[in-house]
């Protein structure tokens, strides 16, 4: 399995931008909208990382059943 940086630093970009959406949003007083801006982005990132696992968690299954 290949490691794929461009994937944690995709990870780390949406995680600087919505914290930076998140603070404008917060300085606005816009408070209930900067916490859905940051359950999205965490959502996102979460779907990010189970797809990952899920390569993951096939090629060790192709390893040790030899397919």
């Amino acid at each position: 399995m290949n490691v794929d940086v461009n994937a944690i630093f995709q990870i780390a970009g949406i995680g600087i931008i919505i914290a930076m959406i998140h603070t404008v949003l917060k300085q606005m007083g816009k408070e209930d909208m900067a916490h859905w801006v940051t359950l999205i982005g965490f959502v996102v990132v979460l779907f990010m990382v189970v797809r990952m696992l899920d390569q993951l968690f096939q090629e060790i299954k192709t390893i040790f059943l030899f397919q």
